[in-house]
Parts: structure tokens; C-alpha cells; sequence
């Protein structure tokens, strides 16, 4: 355990440290960039094919390579620089990025196959640069300025995927080129910070890989109780209370907005999580961290009950405002729980797998709540959904009593 530290009343504590100024401009470019390559990518193959089936598989494609390679990325960043590892991976990203740029100057596409392989080994970038990225910043920033740290990093996450989606619209509406161009240019700028991150001290493992090592990420989660709780809380509420995939029907069939009302709904968790991320920056959780991560993981199910049963605009955009402001506070808990509770030598392996949760809880979330509101229709499935969030907070509660008790958020109870 770590001794006990007290976070920076700094705001942007963070922020004196060089390398982690690097590090979160660095991750907001590689973001806004790849918010830019999800919309045109999304325009070109409905373009394309007209099928809204391939829209799903746009995901699916860039979601499978982190699942399938999830006991190799996490072993990399353990045992390779992680800003080498992450620099290396978004340089891959570019190469993705030009290759999309030459299919769309082909402009003579007969199959979206070229596209799928392209986002493919896109996929495969990502899931290298995810663990390495969410491990350094353990790195680069003393443990009393950590929380801090996380704060910001949400705060730039949530930032890109607000405005990236509208550059990367606009964008396209010029053309794909613009679109792709930018993206890439965006990413190459990003890699060149990271490059310029002086080698930080990490603990790596010399000995030779055994499956032993592999699999030591998901070994440490088994048998670390506490970490295990954060990260099944957050897969399992997120499973059960997803409702984003039905915005496009509470905009269009529940609160008549057109598309037009999509975006504010869209963008509304990610200026409600902004702005807590924020706060969070000036106003670390000291005490109770536990207690606090699971009340606000039952939160977000009832601002999920009120936004399913919302008939007014209003009332649903700042439903979602609230939704994003309680998942904001459940993510910054996690995030700082696994990187200081986790030994920096396993620290990527666990990253990674915490990742594919992420991952998994988001996109098995969205096909839960289409699935259900099929049979069911959307209101019933967004309803159930939050209460089932709000049951699992409850029953976490009880099932890891260690994770109800952790008082502070640096190793200690």
C-alpha cells in the first residue's frame, strides 16, 4: 500500500508537471482525431452501401481486436516503454487514416471490404494505444496529483467526443478528404508530443513471457477484490442502463426534435461530465470514495428512469446532463482506484482488460437496449435498463464490502 497522501487543492495540479501536458494534449488530438475518422468513416459507408447493418459492423470491426488481443497489448505496456508503445500505435492510426484518405480519392469503391480491413488494423492500433495510454499517466505525475490528473484526462476525453463529432461533420461536408486529411494531421502532431515525453521510470518485467504473465492482468483483478468491484460495477450497470443506440427514436418518435434535437441529446452527457470533471479537479473525493462510487453508479440508473420516462425536452437534456455528471464521478473513482490500487509491473495487463470491459459494457449495452426495445419498444427498455443499474449498485454494495469501505483513493481504506 501506498502511504497516505493528500490530493493538490491545485486546480491544475496536474498541469505543473511537463510531461503530462504533453501527455493530455497528445491524447486530446488522438481523441478529436478519431471522433473526425468515426463520422467520416460512417458518412462514406452508408455513401456506400445504404445499409444501416454495416453501420453496426463499423463498431464491431474496431472493438474486436482489443477483445482478441487483450492478454498481448496489456503484456506490451508492461514490458516495453508505454510512451513507445503509445507513440508507435498512433503513428499506426495515421497510416490507417492515409489509407482511408486513398479509398476515398479512389471514389470507385464496389465493397465496403476495404474499408472493414482498414479499420480493422485501426482497431488493432487502438487496443495497443489504450492500455499504454491509460497506464502512463501513473507515470508521469506524482501520487498526490493523480486524481487530479484523471480529472483532466476525463475532462479531455469528453471534450474531443463533444466537439469532434461536429468538426468531423463539417469536415466531411467539404469532403472526405478534408475530413481524413485533418484527422491524419491532427495524429501526427499528437505522436510527435508523445515522443517528446521524456522517458518516464516504469517497472517492467525482464523474464521470459510465460502464460503466466499473460494472463497475470486478469490473475490480479480476481484476487484483487476491490478492483474487481470497480470495474464488474461499471460493465454491469453500463450493460443493463445503456440508452444511447434509442436516442435516434426518443428524438424522432418520443420528443419530436428532428435531427437537430439528436445532437443536444448526444452532446448532453458530455457537457454534464465536462463540467463535474471539472470540479473534480479543484475538489478531489477525500473520504468515503467506496460509499460515493456506488451511490452515484444507483444515480446514474434514475437519471436513466427519468430520462426514459421523459415526454418534455427539457427534462430529458438535463436527465442526460445528469447522467453524464453521476457517470463522470463513478469513472474518476474507478480510474484512480485501478491505477494506484494496481503494481505498476501489471499495470498495463490490467488496463487492458479493464478496456475491454469498457469496451464490452458500451457496445453489448447498446445491443441490449435495441434487442429489448424491439421486443418491448424504447420506453420499457430505458426504464428497465436504469433499474437494473440501480440494482446493481445495491447488490455491489453488498457482494464487495471491501469496495463499500475504501475511504481514500491512494491504497488505503
Amino acid at each position: 500500500m501506498t502511504p497516505d497522501l493528500t490530493s493538490s487543492d491545485n486546480r491544475s495540479a496536474a498541469f505543473s508537471h511537463a510531461p503530462f501536458v504533453r501527455y493530455w494534449s497528445a491524447r486530446f488530438l488522438t481523441t478529436f482525431a478519431a471522433q473526425i475518422v468515426s463520422v467520416a468513416v460512417g458518412w462514406q459507408m452508408y455513401d456506400l452501401t445504404g445499409d444501416p447493418f454495416d453501420l453496426g459492423l463499423v463498431g464491431i470491426v474496431q472493438f474486436v481486436p482489443a477483445l482478441l488481443l487483450v492478454v498481448v497489448t496489456g503484456v506490451v505496456s508492461d514490458r516495453f516503454g508505454r510512451r513507445m508503445v503509445m507513440g508507435l500505435a498512433v503513428l499506426l492510426e495515421v497510416l490507417c487514416t492515409l489509407a482511408l484518405l486513398a479509398l476515398a480519392l479512389h471514389g470507385d469503391l464496389v465493397t465496403p471490404l476495404p474499408i472493414f480491413l482498414v479499420l480493422a488494423v485501426f482497431g488493432t492500433a487502438r487496443a495497443f494505444f489504450s492500455p499504454a495510454s491509460a497506464s502512463l499517466v501513473a507515470n508521469l505525475v506524482p501520487a498526490e496529483d493523480f486524481s487530479n490528473a484523471v480529472a483532466w484526462n476525463s475532462s479531455a476525453w469528453q471534450m474531443a467526443t463533444i466537439v469532434g463529432p461536429v468538426a468531423g461533420g463539417l469536415l466531411y461536408g467539404v469532403s472526405a478528404e478534408a475530413a481524413y486529411g485533418t484527422a491524419a494531421a491532427l495524429m501526427i502532431a499528437a505522436a510527435a508530443m508523445i515522443f517528446s515525453i521524456p522517458k518516464p521510470m516504469q517497472h517492467s518485467e525482464t523474464d521470459k513471457p510465460t502464460l503466466t504473465t499473460l494472463f497475470a492482468g486478469f490473475r490480479y483483478i480476481w484476487g484483487e477484490r476491490i478492483v474487481l468491484g470497480a470495474i464488474s460495477l461499471d460493465l454491469f450497470a453500463v450493460l443493463l442502463s445503456g440508452a444511447s443506440a434509442l436516442l435516434p427514436i426518443y428524438a424522432r418518435d418520443i420528443l419530436d426534435l428532428g435531427p437537430w434535437g439528436l445532437g443536444l441529446l448526444r452532446s448532453a452527457p458530455g457537457v454534464g461530465a465536462i463540467c463535474v470533471a471539472v470540479w473534480l479537479a479543484g475538489h478531489p473525493i477525500r473520504d468515503h470514495a467506496g460509499a460515493v462510487m456506488l451511490i452515484f453508479v444507483g444515480l446514474f440508473g434514475v437519471f436513466t428512469v427519468v430520462f426514459g420516462l421523459s415526454t418534455i425536452t427539457w427534462v430529458s437534456i438535463m436527465a442526460l446532463a445528469m447522467l453524464g455528471a453521476t457517470d463522470m464521478i463513478s469513472v474518476y473513482v474507478r480510474e484512480t482506484l485501478i491505477q494506484l490500487w494496481t503494481p505498476d509491473q501489471v499495470r498495463g495487463r490490467v488496463n487492458a482488460v479493464n478496456q475491454v470491459f469498457v469496451g464490452a459494457s458500451n457496445e453489448l449495452g447498446e445491443f441490449r437496449a435495441g434487442t429489448m426495445a424491439a421486443l418491448v419498444g424504447a420506453v420499457p427498455a430505458v426504464v428497465a435498463g436504469g433499474i437494473g443499474a440501480v440494482i446493481v449498485a445495491g447488490l455491489w454494495g453488498m457482494l464487495f464490502p471491501q469496495l463499500r469501505k475504501v475511504r481514500h483513493l491512494n491504497g488505503r481504506l
